[in-house]
């Protein structure tokens, strides 16, 4: 297995640290509007009177992940026809233009400004398309594991705003998070202005993508498998991370209320709910190469039995047991962390089948996952709006679930007996 060691010598070393900040900070703004949605809400209630339901807060939260998923093939296109820096740089334009329309529109933004702005949040959560191959294109076969799961380590940019997020909105108010963040992107446009570079026809020859080319994998069925599998995975890790927050206050917060001896007072409580949220999407950022290492080892179907499993089992629970506090916020750190190995161990699987396709099933497969999480938050924000509880969300989640576990228990043989038999690695 490779590792950091055996980059030296190879490849661009400044295009892989500028592909890194760029994810990293990218995934970071494309999730901002999660650990802000109290904030949000309450700053349109004051301004317009304008109280959202649970459903119109849901959809703005799940904009900005549904437009990063449609946005990942669009990008992907865009990759082998202007380029990835190309691409990146005008992406993360419109990503800046969108922080600071939001921090300069302050308290007066109203509702339909904001499915605006978390629209060009999309363009963010997108960056997943560009920063990997840009990265990949620099470095041979080998180390592409290394390289990648580098590049693509931004999803710890999601604790750093759940982490951060709700306090600098507690000190000076929430759009100065929009502020800070389109100041601190515009330093990152500039850094990889200067560090990144496209590898050039010697390194890689680009092979421009088709609209055929999309069009004949979607006809694999594995494809559709793949899929569900990921939409399951992903889709649930970025929509409770999404969610999260809204989740907490919600349901716990009389319980984080009582938390500590500096909680006195309800914008306290909204920091303490980012913290304890920044805690469970921690478990599934960081533990995601640890999936794919478990799926090496055992193979990536035992793997996604395993981690499907607890999940099902604790989504059921959250939905049909009243649990304490404490004990649910562990009950959420076990989901997320094995929906963040399920994640690696997915990705265990698809270049074994899809080797010489990755890049076009990276982008299809990283949409499904996308769309996951839109349909996870809004059917989180249904059921609280039809029932004024998670119940019904939870169940249906747990249900998606047992249907991904289903489709294992229908491939497994298939794919253990055609390609994964010749695959030279254990599935």
């Amino acid at each position: 297995m490779a590792g950091i060691k055996d980059l030296k010598g190879q490849g661009h070393w400044p295009t892989l640290l500028a592909a890194f900040l760029y994810f990293d900070f990218s995934f970071m703004v494309w999730v901002i509007l999660g650990p802000l949605s109290t904030e949000i809400s309450e700053s349109l209630k004051l301004a317009h009177n304008f109280i959202m339901t649970p459903d119109q807060k849901a959809t703005l939260l799940a904009i900005p992940i549904l437009a990063g998923a449609i946005l990942r093939i669009l990008l992907g296109f865009l990759v082998d026809k202007i380029g990835p820096k190309k691409t990146a740089l005008m992406a993360q334009s419109i990503v800046i233009a969108g922080l600071f329309y939001a921090y300069f529109k302050g308290s007066s933004i109203t509702y339909d400004e904001l499915l605006v702005v978390a629209f060009l949040l999309g363009f963010a959560g997108a960056s997943f398309a560009v920063a990997l191959p840009q990265t990949g294109q620099w470095y041979p076969p080998k180390l592409q594991g290394i390289v990648l799961g580098i590049a693509g380590a931004g999803n710890i940019g999601v604790v750093i705003d759940f982490i951060f997020a709700p306090k600098i909105a507690e000190l000076w108010g929430w759009e100065s998070v929009f502020l800070i963040g389109g100041v601190l992107s515009t330093i990152i446009f500039i850094a990889y202005c200067f560090m990144a570079k496209d590898a050039p026809p010697e390194v890689y020859t680009p092979r421009p993508k088709k609209l055929k080319d999309y069009g004949k994998l979607l006809k694999d069925k594995d494809t559709w498998w793949f899929s569900l599998f990921y939409a399951v995975s992903f889709g649930g890790f970025v929509g409770f991370a999404a969610y999260m927050k809204v989740y907490l206050m919600n349901t716990y917060q009389v319980d984080m209320s009582e938390f500590g001896e500096n909680v006195i007072n309800e914008q306290n409580v909204k920091v303490v709910a980012g913290y304890f949220g920044a805690f469970c999407i921690f478990a599934g950022a960081i533990l995601r190469p640890f999936g794919g290492a478990i799926a090496d080892k055992i193979g990536g179907i035992k793997s996604l039995y395993f981690f499907y499993g607890i999940v099902a089992i604790l989504a059921v629970v959250t939905a049909t047991i009243e649990i304490p506090f404490y004990l649910a916020i562990f009950v959420l750190f076990l989901i997320m962390a094995s929906l963040g190995m399920a994640n690696g161990a997915v990705f265990q699987l698809v270049p074994q089948r899809f080797g010489k396709d990755i890049g076009i099933m990276t982008g299809l497969i990283g949409c499904a996952g996308g769309l996951g999480g839109f349909a996870l938050i809004k059917t989180l924000g249904w059921s609280k709006g039809a029932f004024d509880g998670y119940t019904a969300g939870f169940l249906i989640f747990a249900c998606l679930v047992l249907l991904a576990i289903t489709g294992i228990s229908l491939v497994k043989t298939r794919w253990r007996t055609t390609w994964g038999a010749k695959a030279g690695g254990i599935i």
